[in-house]
This record gives C-alpha cells, sequence and structure tokens, in this order.
C-alpha cells in the first residue's frame, strides 16, 4: 500500500513550526511495508486543503491528515475533507459526552468553542484520543481513504499506534515490510565517507544507503523495501557489518545512540570516571552527558571556565600560558584538562577551548578554531580543529569532537 501525507497548519508552511508528525508516522507504517510516497503540508485555508486531499486520493487512494482538528476558527480539516467526500458535518453524542467528561475529570470549564469537536464528517468512525480533546476520524467512500489525526505531535503518535497501525495491517498483505537500520558516525566529513563507501554501494543492493549529515556527525540510513522480515534483517545485518568493517571506529552506534551514550557505556565498562574542562561550548558537552539517564555513575562534574580569571582559578591554568599563548591553545587547553582531572580525581576528561564567533578570529586564529583536550590515566593530548557555521554550529562540532575524541582514546 502506498500512502500520502497531509500535515496541515499556517504556522508549518511559514516555518514556525516544523513538521515531525510525517516522520513519525512514516516510521510507524514503514514495518507494514506501507510506503508513505509524499509529504504535502498546506496552510489552514479550506480550498487548499480540499485540493491537496483530493489529488492526493487520487494517486493513492489513501491519506493521513494531520492537524486541523482543534475547536478554533482556523481548525477547518474536518469542513474541508468532508468537501472531498461530498457529506455534511454532524453532530456526534459520543465525542461530545466525551469531551464533557474530559473537561469535568480535569475540574475545567468547558469553552464553548469546543462544541465544535463534536462534529464529524457524516459516516465518519470516530477514533477515540485518550491523550487530548480532537478525536481522530476515519473516513471511507468513493474518493477513498482519509485517516485525519490532530496535529499535537504525542497525540498523533499515540492515537496511531492505537488506532491507525492496527486498522492499516488488517488491510495490507502480512509477511512484506519496508525495513531500515541506522549507523551512526563522527569524525568523518560526509565526503569522505562518501570515497569509502561509494565502490561498496553496488554490492549492498538491494540494500539502499543514504548519507544524513548533521552537526555532531554523518548518519548513514540502511533500507530494504518489500521483502520479508527474515530477510530485511537479514539483509540489514550483512550490509551494516561491510559498511563498519570499512568504517572503522569513525561508526560509533546504531539507532538513536548519542556520541555521549557511547562514551559514558565505554567509560562505564572500563571503570573511569570523566570530568570536563568547557570554555566556548559553555556547558554544551555537560549537557550532552547529562541528558542520559545514570551518567552520574560515570560522570562527576566539569567546571565551565569562560573568563581567563575563571581558568586559573578553577582549573588552575597558569597565568603565563594565558598570557603568551592565549585561551585558545594548545598549552591552554592541557592545561585545562589536567585541571579538571586535577580537581575531580577523574581517570579521563575532556577540555574545549576555541573562538565560536561571529567575532574574535584573527589571521592565525580564524573564527572557528577549536582546541581539544583529552586526560586518559594521567595522559594529556590535545588537537586542534578548524569548525564552519554558525556560532552555535561551531558549539556543537565542538562538543561533539570533545565527545568523539575521547571515546577513540578510550578504545585504544
Amino acid at each position: 500500500m502506498d500512502i500520502e501525507l497531509v500535515t496541515i497548519g499556517t504556522e508549518l508552511v511559514l516555518g514556525f513550526t516544523i513538521d515531525t508528525n510525517g516522520a513519525t508516522l512514516a516510521q510507524l507504517l514503514a514495518p507494514l511495508g506501507i510506503q508513505v510516497v509524499r509529504r504535502t503540508a498546506v496552510p489552514d485555508t479550506p480550498a487548499v486543503i480540499r485540493d491537496a486531499v483530493r489529488e492526493a486520493l487520487e494517486r493513492t487512494k489513501v491519506v493521513i491528515t494531520t492537524g486541523g482538528l482543534g475547536p478554533t476558527t482556523d481548525d477547518l480539516s474536518k469542513e474541508a475533507v468532508a468537501g472531498v467526500f461530498g457529506v455534511p458535518l454532524e453532530f456526534h453524542q459520543g465525542v461530545w459526552d466525551r469531551l464533557v467528561e474530559r473537561y469535568q475529570r480535569l475540574l475545567r470549564k468547558m469553552p464553548d468553542s469546543n462544541r465544535s469537536q463534536a462534529y464529524v464528517p457524516k459516516g465518519a468512525a470516530v477514533l477515540p484520543n485518550q491523550w487530548g480533546s480532537a478525536p481522530g476520524l476515519w473516513l471511507e467512500g468513493e474518493p477513498g481513504l482519509v485517516i485525519m489525526l490532530p496535529g499535537v505531535p504525542h497525540e498523533a503518535t499515540e492515537l496511531a499506534k492505537a488506532e491507525v497501525v492496527p486498522r492499516l495491517a488488517a488491510r495490507v498483505p502480512a509477511g512484506r515490510v519496508v525495513a531500515s537500520r541506522t549507523l551512526r558516525t563522527a569524525g568523518i566529513a560526509e565526503s569522505s565517507l562518501a570515497d569509502r563507501l561509494g565502490p561498496l554501494e553496488d554490492g549492498l543492493a538491494p540494500v539502499a544507503l543514504a548519507y544524513l549529515p548533521g552537526t555532531s556527525g554523518v548518519d548513514l540510513r540502511l533500507t530494504v523495501r518489500d521483502i520479508s522480515p527474515d530477510q530485511a534483517d537479514r539483509l540489514l545485518s550483512d550490509a551494516a557489518g561491510t559498511v563498519r568493517g570499512r568504517l572503522g571506529d569513525h561508526c560509533f552506534g546504531e539507532g538513536s545512540t548519542t556520541l555521549a551514550q557511547a562514551l559514558l557505556e565505554r567509560a562505564g565498562r572500563c571503570g573511569k570516571k570523566l570530568a570536563l574542562a568547557e570554555s566556548c561550548t559553555g556547558g554544551l558537552v555537560g549537557e550532552l552527558l547529562t541528558a542520559v539517564p545514570g551518567s552520574s555513575s560515570v560522570f562527576l562534574g566539569g567546571v565551565v571556565a569562560y573568563h581567563n580569571a575563571a581558568k586559573e582559578r578553577l582549573l588552575g591554568v597558569p597565568a603565563e600560558v594565558l598570557a603568551r599563548h592565549g585561551a585558545v591553545s594548545e598549552e591552554s587547553v592541557l592545561a585545562m584538562v589536567r585541571g579538571a582531572g586535577d580537581r575531580f580525581g577523574a581517570d579521563i576528561a575532556a577540555a574545549v577551548t576555541g573562538i565560536a564567533g561571529p567575532d574574535g578570529g584573527t589571521e592565525e586564529k580564524p573564527v572557528g578554531t577549536v582546541w581539544l583536550g583529552y586526560l586518559v590515566d594521567g595522559r594529556a593530548e590535545a588537537s586542534r580543529r578548524g569548525f564552519s557555521g554558525t556560532r552555535e554550529e561551531i558549539r556543537q562540532r565542538a562538543a561533539a569532537g570533545a565527545l568523539f575524541g575521547l571515546l577513540r582514546r578510550l578504545r585504544g
């Protein structure tokens, strides 16, 4: 089954809100063998919604919409879709009763505007929404099938899992899937990855390889389509092994594994305690580590020493080092990483100092110059890197460099 998604909301086309629903729904449908062949975002304009849904039905006969089911004047999806099917909206007592019960349970007075949510296209099946006020709707007729979900991401996801996926699963042939596996890489550019993997790509068929660059590294997405689950698992495992063999330690994990998770897991297995010293990243490395549940078993703490006086006082960086070489230098970052190890009694440590911009660069040290320091069991090393992008992108790349560099050294 091919399917199209129509995401509805003026905020989407203006760029104020990123559409995460489309990505989530595609991931939920892939294991059923259902391919999302097109995603369309449209504003809260009835005629535009109606045209988008009608055109999508002409191509695939099955459409999922998200958004426009709320109680406000810009929530117009139901009217537009009802127009495609040539049916009126009707008051649904069951939806109304659930709305009343919901507001009573929350000890709140229901606004009059919520009554509009109890009107549904004639003939539509109601998909109960336990996570919000707007129910999902399943409308089927001569034009095809339209499944309407709320735009709130959590509600759309949970409704899709509870109501949509089981219903669609009963309509598609069993045993054919679209399956993917993601390999996560760091410390290597997309072009260098392509040079290494290009000669392998034909041999990976029918597995398709896609490059997904980000600020912390490049993800590699391996995908197979329209085969049995067992075949998919075997092909993806073989392809992942082949790719990993070519990339070495640049591939640090799979799926949603982060650099911070990989580093904490490795350090934990080695019985190491970790500390940080940060300047231009302003605590970003520590934030990435502490976002991982259980990180306190490895991560002792960090020092954000932005001003030179803080580097001297909190990390023991000698004043003469800062005066002679500057805060962004090999000498300073080595003193920082040693200071972090000493202050926290850590076995391993990482330090970051650099020029994130947009100002402050010189000919010798342009914007994007970052020194990374690493300490492993008393041995300190430093590495100079040059990162591009905005101030935030440089900070993110520096944080990733600190984590990956320490991970590589722990791996030997």
